[in-house]
């Protein structure tokens, strides 16, 4: 099985890649929440590198924040008014009637963010709004 950052290009487990390449946003969530309760515990000098390879060295709630940012960045319209989300259709960022329409996916895909299953999951994939929330500026 080969890595499918969104849908999966082979049926095998009823073909799609799930747990194989997609962002889930309930999954992330937890992960910046674990990231910042260890960071109540191990504090600031426990550091690891972020990103892997960067030389840049993080303690657990610099990287938790770094994580939210990234995930954040999905839903938030860029000088053009695209929003990864929404995988580059034009509509979403010209047309005044549905550029601020803001889809809640399913899933993501792992390199380009474009939203994938289904478009309504106001449920998980609304737990963005917690960390908008919390985003400094």
């Amino acid at each position: 099985m080969n890595y499918e950052p969104g849908e999966s290009t082979c049926g095998i487990f009823g073909g799609n890649s799930n747990w194989r390449g997609p962002v889930w946003l309930p999954l992330n969530f937890l992960l910046v929440e674990c990231l910042e309760r260890y960071h109540h515990f191990y504090g600031d000098s426990f550091k690891i590198e972020c990103p892997t390879g960067s030389g840049k060295w993080m303690d657990l709630l610099e990287v938790s924040r770094f994580l939210a940012d990234r995930l954040a960045l999905l839903f938030l319209p860029d000088a053009q008014g695209n929003r990864p989300a929404h995988g580059g259709e034009a509509r979403y960022a010209k047309d005044a009637h549905w550029k601020d329409l803001v889809l809640f996916y399913e899933y993501f895909h792992g390199d380009n963010g474009k939203g994938l299953g289904a478009s309504h999951q106001t449920g998980w994939t609304a737990l963005i709004a917690k960390l908008l929330e919390s985003k400094p500026g």
